[in-house]
C-alpha cells in the first residue's frame, strides 16, 4: 500500500456500471443513492449510534474516573500504608494505557473495519476492569487499569465514526454529544464512588463498571454497523463477484494492497506517519495535550484541597466533581449551539469554502481565558477562599477545556479525512502522555511553591500554547497542503 496516497483515491471512483481500460471496474457508492454509505443512512439510525458511542463513552469515564476520589483509600486499602505517588499513579496511569492503544485500535480500525475492532476493544476493557475488582494489591491494580486504558477504543473511534456518518457541516453536533456523555460520567462516577466507598466498599464501584461495559458491548455486537467506508466497499466488491461471477470488480482500495501482511504493518506505521507528516497536527496535539492534562491536574489535586482545607469527607469530595462536570457541559453546550454555525458562516464569508479552520474560533477564545483561570484556582486553594468560589473555577475550568478539546477534534477529522483515525490517535497519544505525567510534576511544585505560584507556574505554560491555534486558524491552510495526509487548498 502505498501511504503517501489515500486509502480511496478518488480518481479512480466509478460506479459498478463503469468499465476501467485496465480491465478492472472499480467498485463505488452509488451516485444516485446506496443504502450501504453511512453517510446516506437514515437518520434516526444515525443518532441512535451516536447515541450507543455516547453511552460508551459515558461507561469508560464513569469507570476511569470513579476512582478519584478513593484512590488514596483503595491503595490503602490493598497495600496498608498511605502512598501519595501510588494514588496519583493509580489515576493518571489509565491515560498512559489510552497513549498505547490507539497505536493500533486506529490502524487496525482502518484496514479491517471499525465493528470488528471496537468489539474486541470492548471485551478486553471488561476483562480489564474484572482484574481491578479483584485485585489484591496495588501492583495489580495499577496494571489492570494500564490494560482497561490500552482497550479504550471510543476515544480515537468515536470521532472518526462520527466522520464517517455525517458530512463535514453536521459533525459538530455528534462531536459534541459524545463529548457529553463522558462529562456525565466525570460527575456520576465521584458521586456514586464517594458514597459507595464510604458505604460498601470501592470493589462495589468497579462491578458496577463492569455491568455497565458489558451491557455496551451487548449493544455493539447486536445493533452496531460498519460504519468505515474501506469494509464496506470491499464486501459489496466481494458479494457482486459471487453474483456475476465477473472477478474485474475491485474496489480502489484493494489496487494499493498486495499482501495483507504488508497493509497491516503499513497501518500500525500509519499514525506515525501522518504525526510526523504534518507539522499542523504535530503542533495543534501539542496544545491539545496540554489543555486536556489540568482535567487530572484538578482530578488529583481537587480531593486533597477539599479534604484538606476545607474538611470535606470522601462522599461530599466526590460529588464537587459534579461543578466541573456543569462547567463541560456548558462548554459542551456553546459547542453545540456555535460550532457549527461559526463554521457554515465563515464559508459563505469565503465564498462558500468550507475550511477546517474555521473549527478554531472557540478554541482561540478559551486559550487565552484558560490561564487565568487556573491561576485563581491556585490561588483560592492557597488563601482558603471561600469554597464557592473554588466550585465556581473548577466549573470554569471544565468549561474552557471543552473549549480547547471539541473543535480541536473536529478540526483533525475535517482536515485529515480518510485518515481521521490515525490523525486522532497523534492527539489522543500525546494528550494521554500529557495527562499521566503533568499531574506526577504537580505535586512536587505546589509543595514547593504552593498552590497558589505553583498553579501560576502552570498557568504560564498554557500561556506559552496559547498562540497555536491561532497561528493555524490564520496558517493552517497553507501548512495542510504540505501534508499528504490531510487537505490542502
Amino acid at each position: 500500500m502505498d501511504e503517501t496516497q489515500p486509502l480511496l483515491a478518488s480518481a479512480n471512483i466509478l460506479v459498478p456500471e463503469q468499465p476501467q481500460t485496465t480491465g478492472q471496474r472499480i467498485i463505488e457508492f452509488h451516485p444516485d443513492g446506496d443504502s450501504e454509505n453511512p453517510l446516506e443512512w437514515k437518520k434516526p439510525y444515525k443518532w441512535f449510534i451516536v447515541l450507543l458511542l455516547a453511552f460508551m463513552a459515558f461507561t469508560v469515564t464513569f469507570t476511569c474516573i470513579g476512582v478519584v476520589p478513593v484512590a488514596g483509600r483503595i491503595v490503602e486499602d490493598l497495600d496498608g500504608r498511605p502512598s501519595k505517588s501510588a494514588s496519583v499513579l493509580l489515576v493518571t496511569i489509565w491515560e498512559l494505557g489510552e497513549a498505547a492503544g490507539p497505536l493500533l485500535i486506529a490502524p487496525l480500525s482502518e484496514l479491517y473495519g471499525r465493528y470488528p475492532v471496537f468489539n474486541v476493544a470492548n471485551i478486553l476493557f471488561i476483562v480489564g476492569v474484572a482484574i481491578t475488582a479483584l485485585s489484591e494489591n496495588s501492583h495489580v491494580f495499577i496494571f489492570a487499569r494500564f490494560l482497561t486504558g490500552i482497550a479504550v477504543a471510543s476515544n480515537v473511534l468515536n470521532p472518526a465514526i462520527i466522520g464517517d456518518m455525517f458530512p463535514s457541516e453536521e459533525r459538530g453536533s455528534g462531536m459534541s454529544l459524545i463529548m457529553l456523555a463522558p462529562l456525565l460520567g466525570g460527575a456520576v462516577g465521584p458521586a456514586i464512588a464517594g458514597a459507595i466507598a464510604e458505604s460498601s466498599g470501592w470493589r462495589r464501584i468497579m462491578w458496577m463498571s463492569l455491568i455497565l461495559a458489558s451491557v455496551a458491548e451487548l449493544a455493539f455486537l447486536t445493533l452496531f454497523r460498519e460504519t468505515y467506508k474501506v469494509p464496506i466497499l470491499q464486501r459489496k466488491a466481494a458479494r457482486l463477484r459471487q453474483e456475476t461471477g465477473d472477478e474485474s470488480l475491485k474496489t480502489a482500495f484493494d489496487n494499493e494492497v498486495s499482501e495483507v501482511e504488508s497493509a497491516l504493518w503499513n497501518s500500525i506505521m500509519r499514525p506515525s506517519k501522518v504525526f510526523l507528516g504534518s507539522p499542523v497536527l504535530q503542533i495543534m496535539s501539542l496544545y491539545g495535550g496540554v489543555v486536556f492534562s489540568f482535567f487530572y491536574i484538578m482530578s488529583t489535586t481537587l480531593p486533597d484541597i477539599l479534604q484538606d482545607i476545607y474538611e470535606f469527607p470522601p462522599a461530599l469530595t466526590g460529588t464537587s466533581f459534579m461543578t466541573f462536570s456543569v462547567g463541560s457541559t456548558i462548554g459542551v453546550i456553546v459547542c453545540n449551539l456555535l460550532l457549527d454555525r461559526i463554521y457554515v458562516r465563515m464559508g459563505n464569508e469565503n465564498d462558500g469554502k468550507l475550511e477546517p479552520e474555521n473549527r478554531l474560533p472557540l478554541v482561540i477564545f478559551g486559550a487565552f481565558c484558560l490561564p487565568a483561570i487556573i491561576t485563581l484556582y491556585g490561588f483560592i486553594a492557597q488563601e482558603h477562599w471561600p469554597v464557592a468560589l473554588m466550585l465556581i473555577s473548577v466549573g470554569a475550568l471544565g468549561f474552557l477545556v471543552i473549549l480547547g478539546l471539541v473543535p480541536v477534534m473536529s478540526y483533525v477529522v475535517d482536515a485529515f479525512g480518510l485518515y481521521s483515525a490515525s490523525a486522532m490517535t497523534a492527539v489522543l497519544i500525546t494528550r494521554c502522555l500529557m495527562g499521566t505525567f503533568m499531574p506526577l510534576a504537580t505535586a512536587p511544585l505546589t509543595n514547593k511553591l504552593g498552590y497558589g505560584f505553583g498553579f501560576l507556574v502552570l498557568a504560564s505554560l498554557v500561556l506559552v500554547v496559547a498562540p497555536i491555534p491561532v497561528f493555524v486558524m490564520r496558517y493552517g491552510a497553507r501548512w495542510r497542503s504540505r501534508s499528504e495526509y490531510s487537505k490542502g487548498d
